[in-house]
Formats: structure tokens, sequence, C-alpha cells
């Protein structure tokens, strides 16, 4: 298999820091101080998923972040920190669900005041724990693609979250995308039941499947991003995937933060990718 010359950049995401924030009134922790460390610590870039009910991401947090990182990016030589925003791209206006939180604007609203360096759009519902399925393309998807168009005018790489399937795949690049980022749950699920079972048909079956994903995308011009349940335990073999980009990474690294100190986990997750 042939490996990744570059090293995979590492996307934190931040919503389960804001998840933590958000459970009491105030502004502890501060988003924005968290984001610096990651930072600091040697993260490439940073990742938000703002849902209509805010109950983690808030519409100012992408407008503070695409901020900050403006300033940070303005006094670096080095490589550009990448601001990645996730969601469903046809929510729309949402009233606030607190008194202290502002109305969501609606998704495209808030890419058009943040404008980060990508949008990955997800097809998940309002209510949904977590993103847990790629997008169907197989039907009608001109509005779609009409989203698509609108978010490259606004000057945002388009990313589409996507199942590791080949036909699904060819049609993400048909309708406008620039990237696909594999959803990786049940990779990480299978890999898991290995751990503990012994036995990795299933684990090792999925990951060539997106093998197979990523040779596709590369060979269509798509860039390739993973996402979803990631961690120290199932990315060293992850890594290997040909053509991987980005890794967006949260829940498992703010977890392993609080085991082994952020600046600790940061190490942990860059030296495997590097």
């Amino acid at each position: 298999m042939k490996k990744n010359h570059s090293p995979i950049a590492l996307s934190v995401n931040l919503n389960k820091i804001a998840l933590i924030r958000n459970s009491r009134p105030g502004n502890n922790p501060d988003l924005l101080a968290y984001a610096r460390q990651l930072l600091i610590a040697g993260a490439n870039g940073l990742t938000v998923h703002p849902r209509p009910d805010q109950r983690h991401i808030r519409p100012e947090d992408c407008y503070q972040i695409k901020a900050m990182l403006d300033e940070l990016n303005h006094s670096r030589d080095q490589s550009m920190i990448e601001f990645n925003i996730e969601g469903n791209p046809f929510t729309e206006f949402c009233a606030a669900p607190r008194d202290d939180f502002n109305d969501y604007p609606g998704f495209i609203e808030i890419l058009a005041k943040a404008q980060p360096d990508q949008a990955t759009l997800v097809p998940d519902s309002d209510s949904q724990l977590t993103s847990d399925h790629g997008f169907d393309l197989s039907g009608e998807t001109t509005a779609l693609e009409n989203i698509i168009a609108k978010i490259h005018q606004l000057g945002c790489r388009v990313s589409l979250f996507m199942d590791p399937d080949p036909e699904q795949i060819r049609r993400a690049k048909d309708i406008g995308a620039d990237r696909i980022e594999l959803y990786t749950g049940p990779y990480a699920d299978a890999f898991t039941e290995a751990l503990l079972s012994g036995n990795t048909r299933h684990a090792d079956k999925l990951f060539k499947q997106h093998v197979s994903a990523a040779e596709q995308a590369e060979k269509l011009g798509l860039g390739v991003n993973a996402g979803h349940d990631l961690n120290l335990h199932n990315l060293p073999q992850y890594q290997q995937l040909p053509h991987l980009l980005e890794v967006s990474i949260g829940h498992a690294l703010t977890i392993d933060s609080l085991e082994l100190g952020l600046e600790k986990a940061i190490k942990a997750y860059c030296d495997i990718l590097r």
C-alpha cells in the first residue's frame, strides 16, 4: 500500500469543549483560549459544527474563531492554519434556544460571514446526536449542486461527508465537490471489536473499502479527508490510507487531553500522522 509522503493535517473538532461551556452560563472553558493552546501544541486546523439547537458551537464562535485565525495566519511564515465548518447545508434560521444565545441564522449564512477555508457538508438532521452516514446522491441532487456552487462563490473549498461507496463518490465529483470526508464510524467500531476479540477480519475488510474509495477519489481529482471516532488506537492503521490529506478528531482527543494533558495528547496524534 502506498504511504502518504506529506504529513496528514490534524484538524481538531471543538464541539466537545463548547458543549462543556454551554452546560452553564458564562464562558468557561474559554473556547478561543483552548483553540490557541491546540494550535500552539501542533494542531494544523480547527473544525466546528454549529447546529441549530446550539448545543455546543454557536454562530458567534465561528466568527470569533475566524477572526483569531486571520490574526494568527497574518503573522505566520509557515503553513496556514485552516478553519473547517461542518453542517447540513439546508439548515435554515432557528430562534435562539436560550436568552443568553443569539439566533441561528442558517448554515449558509454562517459560512458567508465566517468564510472558512473549508465547508464540510453533512446530511444529518437537526436533532441528530452526531453525524452517522454519508450523503446518498443517487436521487435528485440539483439543490445540493446549487448550494455547492454558492459556497464556491464565497471562496470556500467544499468537502462532502461520504460513505466509502464508489458510485456515490463519483457523483460527489459530478456535483462539484472538491474533497470528500470519508465517514470512519463503522471502521472505528470494527477496529474496537477486533481489539476485544482478536479477529481483525471485519476491520480489515472495511479498511480495504476505504482504501478503494480513496484511490478512486484521487483518480477523480477529489481530495480525501476522514473523520468520526478516529483515535490513538485505530489511527496508526488508518493513517496509512493513500492520498489522505486531513483527519478531523474531537471526541477522542478531548478525552485523551483529560488523561494525558492537552499538549501530550496533540503530540501523540501528530506523531502518528507525521
